[in-house]
């Protein structure tokens, strides 16, 4: 099929790779624009143009889509199908049309649950033990077109948001596929969504790191998992910041919240819920990720210390 790619983080890159390896003739590719990373703020493209360039497929990058020349430029194209995957920018219905098949989105839930922004994270945040990848129709609507295919899969118990992103892009390059075969050999049967079910995913942001030790250990264990590898959850020990990158589940209890119950050779911590979790990898603000072990030989951290205080 003659396809339009769309996307821009690295989550989009396995579905553009499949698209090629399956040969698909990829004519063009829009990304968002180079914008720019890090202290030194140096441009950097976006993961999909890198892909896109190495290929050698076009590459168009307009800061808006309405307004700019994408329609003219999509309509010579003349496209079989656009494929949509976490491009950043809500298609007009003008695009929505153009191609004789429509747009294509890869989402990583299983919609209606978490539709918009932050899918992944959320199921994680929420301690879901399933999630998944829907291709679906696209419409006007926020994620709220005719589902083709769903393909589901577990998320383990101390599995975090950035683990998961990674399986679900491959799980979602692998369901992309499959479902252009069908959308091609006529066999693809669309769904209309349950939307009494429907759940949003809001974005996430830096409001939403600070952990409250009074919750219970499973949703602080969710939170630090659901926070990976941004915004990352964060308490503070001793007044200093640290960030909680990695813990899992002990059999201690204890009753005092945010209390620091083990300091041998690993770090244990109580919640609200008199459970206790050992955090296995933190950072102190200005420092370098690192396990609890070594975290321990470098800073005095004595049993009774309570975090966030």
């Amino acid at each position: 099929m003659k396809i339009v790619f769309m996307g821009t983080p690295d989550f989009a890159v396995p579905c553009l790779e499949s698209l090629i390896e399956a040969k698909h003739d990829v004519l063009a590719v829009f990304t968002q624009p180079d914008k720019p990373v890090g202290r030194k703020q140096i441009l950097t493209p976006p993961e999909v143009k890198v892909c896109a360039q190495k290929h050698n497929i076009p590459v168009y990058q307009p800061e808006k889509i309405k307004g700019s020349n994408a329609v003219e430029i999509l309509t010579e194209l003349a496209p079989d199908i656009i494929i949509v995957v976490a491009y950043g920018k809500i298609l007009p219905k003008e695009i929505l049309e153009i191609a004789p098949y429509g747009c294509i989105n890869v989402h990583a839930s299983i919609l209606p649950l978490y539709r918009g922004a932050a899918p992944i994270q959320w199921a994680v945040l929420n301690g879901d033990r399933e999630t998944g990848v829907s291709i679906m129709q696209m419409d006007e609507g926020l994620d709220t077109g005719d589902v083709f295919y769903v393909e589901k899969t577990e998320i383990g118990e101390n599995e975090t948001s950035a683990e998961l992103f990674d399986r679900l892009s491959a799980i979602g390059a692998s369901a992309l596929v499959k479902t252009l075969n069908m959308i091609k050999d006529g066999t693809a049967v669309a769904t209309k969504q349950a939307n009494k079910k429907c759940q949003y995913a809001s974005m996430i942001n830096k409001s939403m790191c600070n952990i409250d030790w009074n919750n219970s250990a499973d949703k602080i264990h969710n939170q630090v998992r659901g926070l990976q590898t941004w915004p990352v959850a964060t308490t503070t020990v001793n007044t200093k910041g640290l960030k909680i990158h990695k813990t899992i589940h002990t059999d201690i209890t204890a009753n005092k919240a945010g209390q620091i119950v083990d300091n041998k050779n690993k770090l244990v911590v109580c919640c609200g819920d008199g459970h206790c979790l050992e955090i296995l990898e933190l950072q102190l603000d200005g420092k370098k990720r690192m396990d609890a072990k070594s975290f321990l030989q470098g800073n005095n951290i004595e049993i009774g210390t309570i975090l966030g205080e």
